[in-house]
């Protein structure tokens, strides 16, 4: 469209910053669906055109803001920063303002909006998105009306009845929210809710505010990314469903997320069905995931990882790190851990005297929520030079200083990479400025194919859970206390959430038996019946509820105080403790482990608790069992804090070995490296990708590479340890390669006839026995079938410590334990005793919903079974070869694994000196020749 034709703008043309009849507007239609007062305080507020975007508004603002308007379900899936979350605050402000003054009464003093949020501290975004753009339009409809008032005009401001325009209120609702506010709430209600998924749940069951919500119009979902993929998410898209089935209308569901994939499958995520089991809603996708500029490198601080001391890294990681803040205004720095997040900051402060705590901070979420926010306050004003942090900044806090975003080691997935640089050049038109430093060759390598696939617009795939009944439990429970309604009802509440739309009649059936208490002797062990189901035909002739037909199945709640255990039991988010650690032979205290780094923990597991070694022996309640060892470590002490890397990157590191050997036979390690300079690397990480191949091609051959096409398995024998290590190089990450080992080691076991110690990576795991066992491990791959992979695998979870956390977090889940009760708060290692004490008595109990619940989600969301299956597949149908080689020393992309302990330079215990032996065994073996060959080709 040319010029302006027919496009009243409320300004004097004088004011634009462009020639309105000269200069072609792209998204004037957008501009006219809003109200003047709304158009002002745009051109205000944003200083009018945008040049890149030909018109006012962002990608996905322009995309997002007519869906809305017209009242479609939209999906706005965009980077950090380009405006999604006040696209749909804008377009609800606009009808609201619209609304009210074309109305004598104005709103009414109810909800009609809901705006829903992972986030507690929601506070950034509100004022940013919301109180902004509220505050700024009433501003200029009250300067429109005292200027009217002078001239004896009627201006906008007056609504029909001639009364004064009435404030579109907003207020922050969920856990910390005192009675005072909750109760002025309900006398003088928010037309824009502010909440979490948890709030809602109860908020849906608060016998009055749930009558102040059956005038929403509109929920916005923020942050989906984050939700759609756990339990969370779940919950929500239940409750979500609740409130459709409460009001008379259909409401307007927006989700804005950053980058993810599928969109689809998100978008019917968010929208739900309106019938079970069918079609899902209506929906629209904005897609503007790159609307934004990228300038992201991998960086290296040396070329060879292996030689180079670790105090030669650290140095020059540290210069790196100080030279990239020094170049720009505000720098984040992310890494892994939190732990490794305060050493970073501990190590600039000491190294350089630039940094104090005047100017630099730190922030992560096992610091008090005041340092938290001082450090947000700092950030958000561009006082602090440089934040580091683990996952906590990832998402929230408007940063419009941040310029540059450090990575630090690989955060295991495009989309959280994208996340995370996304937080630099946090407004629109800004280049989005990023770099990753890598301290070990496997990252190294992880990082190289992850910004290239980002660079080519790959995102991996979120999974969403499926008919979690823990989750099912609280709502079917929550529904029965709201009011007596038909079971039917309730199922296809249940099965119009995506998550339940293959949700069975077995399934339901056996979670009504848990909620009714029907198993023989639930009660004996203080686990009551939580639900009522009858049908409405008493043997009298005369049922009780005349509202609904005679036969039709109802369900009520049981119990006076139904309602009290609902409001403070329900919730996904589980409990954790620490556990003492104890020696079995003298019952001394040697210190604390997190429980989470339990769920890595084997029978004969090694790790190192303040400076020594101990081999795992079992668990009782919160107190490990340990004996003192000097065997090596097996899982390192920073393994439960890490995110896993993600399935689908890595089939594309298995995809991108398989090219890099492809070149590396056409030409050698010379167009290995022409090949990786088409990539987002530095000089170093070019040149140490390329050795790495190129020493594990001459020691081993190009068939000790796992590609999307083999499957490499290494055997060592270790004479000195008296060990017989398997290598298993599955780059299919953490979750696939848990699952994927205990099977594996479930069935060596039972060949073997002797303990199997288990190490897990993302590129892959060892199974180490005693070295007069020998099994056939390439065989008992090549006889897995993936049709038993499920129930062999469940086999191997039996009796196990993940078991038992995992069902003590899903009883407590389904209200089975009760976290709190009369007033007695139960802790995580109370629950734990108490769910040890269930456990064998659960588990005897035919298709029991918790025990079945526990097993699918261990299986399903932490072990990825699934994708287990298709190797397992892929393997039977020969799409997977596999290849085994005995060798007398890891090869070089085993040295991550011989070495897990050292797998992150920033925060592990050196030993660099296992990895230059190591090193040094393959360098005899090719010959000095072969490495001076390589240098004087470089």
């Amino acid at each position: 469209m040319d010029g302006n034709d027919g496009l009243e703008l409320p300004v004097a043309d004088d004011a634009l910053p462009f020639d309105p009849d000269d200069t072609p507007i792209e998204d004037r239609d957008v501009f006219d669906l809003l109200e003047p007062a709304v158009q002002e305080w745009w051109l205000e507020e944003f200083g009018g055109f945008v040049p890149e975007n030909d018109g006012f508004f962002t990608p996905p603002q322009e995309g997002a803001i007519p869906k809305i308007h017209e009242g479609t379900n939209t999906l706005i899936c965009a980077p950090t920063g380009s405006g999604k979350t006040l696209a749909s605050f804008t377009a609800i402000i606009n009808e609201l303002y619209r609304r009210d003054r074309a109305s004598a009464d104005g709103l009414e003093n109810s909800v009609y909006c809901l705006y829903v949020s992972p986030l507690k501290s929601l506070a950034n975004d509100i004022h940013r998105n919301l109180e902004v753009p509220l505050e700024g339009i009433e501003s200029i409809v009250d300067d429109r009306a005292a200027r009217s008032a002078a001239e004896g005009e009627s201006g906008d401001r007056p609504r029909a009845g001639g009364e004064e325009m009435g404030e579109i209120r907003h207020a922050i609702r969920h856990g910390d929210t005192d009675s005072h506010e909750r109760q002025k709430m309900l006398e003088e209600t928010p037309h824009i809710l502010n909440t979490t998924p948890e709030t809602l749940a109860i908020l849906l069951n608060s016998p009055k505010f749930r009558e102040k919500l059956r005038t929403i119009e509109y929920v916005i979902v923020d942050e989906i990314h984050s939700l759609a993929g756990g339990k969370r998410g779940t919950h929500l898209s239940v409750s979500l469903e609740r409130l459709e089935a409460m009001v008379d209308h259909e409401i307007t569901r927006i989700g804005c997320s950053a980058t993810i994939e599928p969109l689809s499958q998100v978008a019917e995520f968010l929208v739900g069905q309106r019938e079970p089991g069918g079609a899902p809603r209506d929906y629209k996708i904005v897609d503007a995931r790159f609307a934004r500029e990228f300038d992201v490198e991998l960086e290296c601080p040396a070329d060879d990882l292996i030689h180079a001391s670790r105090e030669v890294v650290q140095d020059r990681f540290y210069r790196m790190l100080h030279e990239h803040v020094q170049d720009h205004t505000n720098t984040l720095v992310f890494t892994n851990t939190r732990s490794g997040a305060e050493r970073v900051l501990h190590n600039l402060r000491e190294r350089f005297d630039a940094y104090d705590e005047t100017n630099s901070g730190c922030h992560h979420g096992s610091l008090s929520k005041e340092v938290r926010q001082d450090v947000e306050g700092r950030l958000k004003d561009g006082d602090l030079e440089v934040v580091t942090s683990s996952t906590s900044l990832e998402l929230g806090i408007d940063m419009p200083h941040v310029d540059l975003v450090v990575q630090v080691g690989s955060p295991k997935s495009v989309a959280a990479l994208l996340q995370r640089v996304g937080r630099a050049g946090h407004r629109v038109g800004q280049t989005v400025t990023g770099r990753v430093i890598a301290l070990d060759r496997d990252e190294l390598l992880e990082c190289a194919v992850m910004l290239k696939k980002a660079d080519e617009g790959f995102v991996d795939s979120v999974s969403i859970p499926e008919n979690a009944q823990d989750v099912a439990a609280q709502h079917v429970y929550g529904m029965a206390i709201a009011e007596i309604r038909p079971e039917s009802e309730v199922r296809s509440i249940l099965r119009r959430s995506y998550p339940y739309r293959n949700y069975s009649e077995s399934e339901y059936e056996s979670l009504v038996r848990y909620l009714t208490a029907e198993y023989a002797g639930l009660e004996d062990k203080n686990v009551y019946a939580k639900i009522w189901r009858d049908e409405n035909d008493p043997p009298d002739g005369e049922y009780h509820y005349e509202e609904f037909p005679v036969g039709e199945p109802l369900i009520g709640k049981r119990g006076r105080l139904a309602r009290v255990i609902y409001m403070t039991n329900i919730g996904t988010i589980p409990d954790s403790f620490t556990c003492d650690v104890r020696t079995r032979a003298s019952d001394e205290w040697v210190g604390q482990l997190d429980e989470d780094y339990l769920d890595t923990l084997e029978k004969g597991d090694v790790f190192v608790l303040g400076g020594d070694h101990f081999e795992y022996r079992y668990r009782r309640g919160s107190k490990v069992y340990v004996d003192r060892t000097s065997a090596r470590p097996t899982v390192p002490s920073w393994y439960s804090e890490r995110l896993p890397l993600s399935y689908d990157l890595g089939c594309e590191i298995l995809a991108f070995q398989r090219d890099l050997l492809e070149h590396y036979e056409a030409g050698g390690p010379s167009r290995v490296r022409a090949w990786l300079r088409g990539f987002p690397l530095d000089d170093d990480s070019v040149r140490a990708i390329a050795r790495l191949f190129d020493h594990q091609i001459r020691y081993a051959g190009a068939e000790s590479a796992s590609t999307d096409e083999r499957l490499a398995i290494e055997v060592e024998r270790d004479r000195e340890e008296y060990e017989r290590r398997y290598y298993v190089h599955s780059n299919y990450g953490r979750k696939v390669n848990d699952g994927l080992s205990r099977l594996l080691a479930h069935r060596c076991a039972q060949e073997a006839t002797a303990n199997v110690k288990v190490a897990v990576a993302d590129n892959g795991f060892v199974l180490s026995m005693p070295l007069n066992r020998k099994v056939d491990l390439e065989g008992i791959v090549d006889d897995l079938e993936a049709g038993r992979v499920r129930e062999n695998l469940r086999a191997a979870l039996s009796g196990t410590d993940l078991l038992q956390r995992y069902f003590r977090i899903n009883a407590t889940r389904s209200l089975m334990i009760l976290k709190r009760y009369k007033g007695y708060e139960k802790s995580a290692s109370e629950q734990q005793v108490s769910s040890e004490m269930l456990l064998g008595f659960a588990e005897d109990l035919e298709e029991f919903a918790v025990i079945e619940e526990t097993y699918r989600e261990i299986l399903e969301d932490k072990l990825n079974v699934d994708e287990i299956e298709d190797i397992v597949a892929a393997i039977g149908s020969g799409e997977l070869t596999v290849e085994r080689q005995l060798l007398d020393s890891p090869t070089p992309r085993a040295f991550g694994l011989a070495t897990l302990s050292a797998s992150d330079v920033v925060l592990a215990e050196d030993e660099s000196a296992a990895l230059r032996a190591f090193h040094e065994r393959v360098l005899e073996e090719i010959g000095e020749g072969a490495l001076r060959g390589l240098a004087s080709e470089e």
